[in-house]
């Protein structure tokens, strides 16, 4: 009877939260002033290299549909069954989902999203997700951009007025009528023979520039700084 209401309870969940999660989303959107600073690099990095990957801090995905101005993007997700919901907003903004992980056990996950890559998608990811450690990029990222040849693209959003959830990743909720930026940074390349310790450099990189545009874009807007990503151990 317990399984049974549960599983009622999760045909709710799914059923109702992605029209409505999709419906506020574009509510935003429709209500908010919202600037673009840097995007000529997508831009630049079609002509080079026809494809990119867009790379967000986990904190910053509400929006993120908004940053991709291309025909064909495809989102990595994490095959958590809470993910899910978020797989079904994400397919009514008309983008493919690919479900893995940039993490431990991802690996089936890189080479469905690579495959996409070369039949023509861009690609966009958050490098910390899906459970962190916040603002911590996972390996995976880079290497997918060495598998694909791919350009890895940081981007970020803030918003004033907004809130921070109370959630592993400090999730930032732009407020209907707010003032939205997106901040896109450097591009950043892996040389398909790159060993361990140039990948290691190139993947601390990818989170410097991040958190670099992501701070800039938290104090352009007057938001406040998120706090600062957790110590890493020995």
């Amino acid at each position: 009877m317990r399984s049974s209401l549960k599983l009622a309870a999760e045909r709710l969940l799914l059923g109702v939260v992605p029209p409505l999660g999709y419906a506020y989303i574009r509510l935003l959107e429709g209500t908010m002033k919202l600037r673009y600073r840097g995007n000529e690099v997508l831009d630049a990095a079609r002509r080079d290299r026809g494809h990119y990957i867009l790379a967000f801090w986990h904190s910053r995905f509400l929006m993120m549909p908004y940053s991709y101005p291309g025909p064909r993007l495809v989102v990595l997700l994490s095959q958590h069954h809470d993910a899910e919901i978020l797989a079904r907003i994400l397919r009514r903004f008309d983008l493919d989902v690919s479900r893995g992980s940039t993490s431990r056990g991802g690996a089936a996950g890189l080479r469905s999203i690579v495959r996409k890559a070369r039949e023509g998608c861009d690609v966009g990811l958050a490098p910390d997700g899906p459970r962190g450690p916040r603002r911590r990029a996972a390996p995976g990222t880079i290497s997918l951009a060495r598998w694909s040849g791919l350009p890895i693209i940081p981007v970020t959003f803030s918003a004033a007025p907004a809130r921070r959830l109370r959630s592993w990743d400090r999730t930032l909720i732009p407020r209907p009528f707010a003032r939205g930026l997106f901040v896109y940074g450097a591009p950043l390349w892996v040389p398909r023979e790159a060993d361990a310790a140039e990948q290691e450099k190139l993947r601390l990189g990818l989170e410097r520039e991040l958190d670099r545009i992501t701070d800039l874009a938290d104090r352009e807007t007057g938001v406040g700084l998120e706090d600062p990503a957790p110590v890493e151990g020995p």
